[in-house]
């Protein structure tokens, strides 16, 4: 049973790892639209393994530490929340998850270590940051309402990182296009989070959903709009004005319908949430996790099309 890679991989919540994915390939797109000359195979290769490693090691003692307090026996598990179930279901050990989840943080921080050495300090503070918000993400982090603030801390540096490792600099554009990335995975879980706002404050967690609980639903909406607002502005000015190709945006733009979608079915479940059952907020949790990756693999396209016009 411990070896079944079905149960490892729900354990790692494999499909989460495609946002990992995606703010790597922005980062080597932005490589290859800046210096192709300096794009590395071997280096991508071995940012993706270790991103990969510490994406799932973080993944892993998230389920390891909600499980240990008790939350994940509160909550309604979905596809997008309420912890992966291995360990509620019996289908793995506690210590068996903590092991995997510290030996995959060990392996992502030695990859780590050889860019350290070849590419100096910076890469050193991104690691210093990644491993002080693995360990304390479960156990602090999130009792401090700082969950959504790392995750989008985390897709920023993975964009920055890339980005240095492949070029020895951090640019501007590196920096804004990590912060859209970002601010997409901090949407995905704040909307991802509300159906768990109840077991999570019961047991200490202090997330953005709660902090937000008594605020207006207009607040709670106009909030959202304004994240969404916020990407689409970021995004304009990263094509716009950094890689000087306005056409770029077309692909992300071409989403707007989508994202208008999710928002439409948010607000619907912010004044009728009486009346509308689990699987309508699955639909809208649904909807923020693809709109996120479709946004991500836009971002990458415009990159592309910016480097062709370039050339």
């Amino acid at each position: 049973m411990i070896f079944k890679l079905d149960i490892w991989l729900r354990a790692i919540r494999f499909r989460f790892l495609a946002a990992s994915a995606i703010a790597v390939t922005c980062g080597l797109a932005l490589t290859i639209w800046y210096q192709p000359q300096n794009f590395s195979l071997i280096y991508a290769v071995l940012t993706y393994v270790g991103i990969f490693c510490l994406h799932s090691s973080v993944d892993l003692l998230n389920d390891y530490w909600d499980f240990k307090r008790g939350i994940d026996l509160r909550t309604i598990k979905t596809k997008f929340s309420g912890g992966t179930g291995v360990l509620p279901h019996g289908l793995l050990q506690p210590n068996q998850v903590y092991f995997a989840g510290i030996s995959l943080l060990i392996v992502g921080l030695m990859i780590g270590g050889i860019f350290v050495y070849f590419k100096g300090f910076v890469i050193a503070v991104i690691l210093l940051f990644a491993a002080l918000s693995i360990v304390l993400y479960s156990s602090k982090l999130v009792d401090w309402g700082l969950g959504e603030l790392f995750v989008g801390a985390k897709g920023a540096l993975i964009v920055v990182g890339t980005y240095y490792v492949q070029n020895t600099i951090i640019g501007l554009e590196s920096v804004m296009l990590g912060i859209i990335i970002g601010l997409l995975s901090s949407l995905v879980l704040f909307i991802n989070s509300i159906p768990d706002i109840v077991p999570d404050r019961q047991m200490g967690r202090k997330t953005l959903a709660i902090m937000m609980e008594k605020r207006s639903n207009l607040f709670i909406f106009v909030f959202t709009v304004g994240i969404n607002v916020g990407i689409y502005i970021l995004t304009i000015g990263f094509f716009s004005t950094l890689m000087n190709s306005y056409f770029s945006i077309i692909p992300c733009f071409l989403l707007m319908p989508y994202i208008g979608l999710m928002l439409y079915r948010f607000k619907n479940f912010l004044y009728n949430f009486k009346r509308l059952n689990n699987d309508y907020y699955v639909s809208i949790m649904a909807n923020a996790v693809l709109f996120s990756r479709f946004y991500g693999i836009s971002l990458i396209i415009g990159i592309i099309f910016a480097f062709l016009y370039k050339t």
